[in-house]
């Protein structure tokens, strides 16, 4: 059920395999009632969604301990799916739609995950300070670096400055120069991937 994710990540434990094996069914379960997918794309939840949201931990490799804020979360992406493959990290995830937030808490609650927190609300309403904040596909990069910056510690624990890693598709060329920083890091999600699905999408990271 979850093979094409274990291709990728052959390591993950018995543990990790199980919780994303009871989130697969869960989140179609849950799109029948609250429209957290698009119905049309629920039917590629491991590829699109999950495998997607994973793409941060081929990029990054966090120490124990590390902080990390997920913005405008919704369901719980990419916040979920990590917290599983990266359970001695906190993970807080945030958004500003209740019923979404309802569901990623519903599912991190089935998969038994207790190193996630959760805030119905805007991320100018937490004051709280992370070594990374994660989102996905969630609003202009400028102004997304313009949000989180407040809430990016300044301590130093990992091998990387900490910052803002997200995930986005298409022609970024504009909004990357619009976003006003010479040291914004653009991957293309092929060099992890081999599915077409990667072929237009990247990882973009920005030291704060």
């Amino acid at each position: 059920m979850i093979q094409t994710i274990l291709q990728y990540f052959p390591d993950l434990n018995e543990l990790q395999r199980s919780q994303l094996s009871v989130i697969l069914p869960l989140y179609r379960e849950w799109n029948e009632k609250i429209n957290v997918i698009s119905r049309k794309d629920i039917q590629n939840l491991e590829i699109h969604h999950i495998l997607h949201s994973l793409a941060i931990a081929k990029f990054l490799n966090p120490q124990p301990g590390t902080s990390i804020i997920d913005v405008g979360t919704g369901g719980g992406f990419p916040g979920i799916p990590l917290a599983i493959v990266w359970p001695e990290c906190k993970f807080h995830l945030i958004d500003r739609i209740g019923k979404k937030l309802r569901v990623a808490q519903a599912v991190a609650a089935a998969a038994g995950l207790t190193n996630v927190s959760f805030q119905h609300g805007d991320i100018g309403e937490c004051h709280e300070r992370f070594d990374f904040a994660v989102s996905r596909a969630v609003m202009d990069l400028g102004k997304l670096i313009s949000l989180v910056r407040k809430n990016i510690s300044n301590r130093s624990i990992n091998s990387i400055p900490n910052g803002l890693i997200c995930l986005k598709g298409g022609d970024l060329t504009a909004e990357i120069a619009s976003a006003r920083s010479s040291s914004i890091l653009e991957v293309p999600l092929s060099d992890y991937f081999k599915e077409e699905f990667f072929s237009t999408k990247q990882l973009l990271y920005c030291p704060i």
